[in-house]
């Protein structure tokens, strides 16, 4: 699993630009967070591999993977809690609000004070995140 600032990574196929080379379904690791966004481990040296040759090539748009397989998607999956294989974020922000709120929970049994301000936080942002997403009215519904 990864983890950025305490928050665990969700994964998600997206598009990331490197030396003005923008790669196009790339797995991607994001933090709800703090919003940092990086490459998935697996397939880091290729993503690099495919930046070198675009700018050697002199191009500026790339496909990392032309096919993506279910296969690939379980693999990518191992190294973050959550995949999102569609536009509906909701769903992973839910999961990710209730770990943190049961992460809370043993935070506040061994009395880590220091534990229990981050998750507060984290807590904090994803509940943001939650309200400015649009969907917040569905939350009620849930």
């Amino acid at each position: 699993m990864s983890y950025c600032c305490g928050a665990s990574m969700i994964g998600f196929i997206g598009s990331l630009r490197k030396q003005q080379v923008l790669v196009h379904h790339v797995p991607l690791l994001y933090c709800p967070v703090c919003h940092d966004v990086s490459v998935n481990p697996s397939v880091r040296d290729e993503f690099e591999l495919v930046v070198e040759h675009a700018n050697q090539d002199r191009v500026k748009e790339v496909t990392l993977r032309d096919e993506i397989t279910p296969d690939m998607i379980n693999e990518w999956r191992t190294v973050c809690v959550s995949f999102q294989e569609d536009d509906d974020f909701l769903p992973i922000l839910y999961e990710q609000i209730d770990s943190a709120l049961d992460l809370l929970r043993v935070a506040k049994i061994i009395q880590d004070k220091k534990w229990s301000e981050e998750l507060k936080f984290r807590l904090k942002v994803l509940t943001e995140r939650l309200k400015t997403s649009g969907r917040s009215e569905k939350m009620v519904d849930r």
